[in-house]
């Protein structure tokens, strides 16, 4: 079962990367194209921040589930680091780990909420008539996605404060 974890998180951290790199290139060459048109060739095209702006949250949701992937959002890591036992330490990652699960289910269900309304009620952009959902799905996926990591975090916690994983505290620490 550890194996098929390890080849689904290996799988979904190629498409998340694969989906940074294509929303990256096109954010900066459609802004680079943008401002050439119309500063170059005094063009003024329709519709080219729409899709900037869809690229571009597509970035920024795919590079949120990346950083709870890698374990590397904003944390405040004071007390994590003066906990010298492992048990202990693994008690405090169980804490806060279930604290981001509970922050992160609110965040599903909002998600949610806001791209069924999106679908029930379908709103579109006003130059290119691109349905709105198309960026509200990014923020769905970015959702499920830091929700799962953090379930992650949950029984990685779990098992380093039963004793079963202790190579979670020693990469905290430093000490492999």
């Amino acid at each position: 079962m550890q194996t098929f974890f390890s080849r689904l998180d290996l799988w979904v951290g190629r498409l998340l990367e694969l989906v940074t790199f294509v929303a990256s290139l096109l954010v900066v060459g459609l802004m680079l194209f943008l401002i050439l048109a119309r500063y170059v060739f005094g063009w003024s095209l329709v519709g080219t921040l729409e899709l900037v702006m869809l690229a571009g949250m597509w970035l920024y949701m795919s590079g949120a589930v990346i950083a709870s992937r890698r374990n590397e959002h904003l944390v405040v890591d004071f007390l994590e680091l003066q906990i010298r036992d492992s048990r202990i330490l693994g008690l405090h990652k169980v804490l806060v780990s279930l604290i981001v699960t509970g922050i992160s289910a609110c965040f599903v269900y909002w998600a949610w909420s806001m791209l069924s309304w999106g679908l029930v009620r379908p709103q579109r952009t006003p130059e290119l008539s691109l349905p709105l959902w198309v960026s509200q799905a990014a923020i769905m996926v970015a959702s499920i996605g830091c929700f799962c990591y953090a379930l992650r975090d949950v029984i990685q916690g779990i098992r380093q404060f039963i004793g079963i994983d202790r190579s979670s505290s020693l990469a905290i620490k430093g000490e492999q």
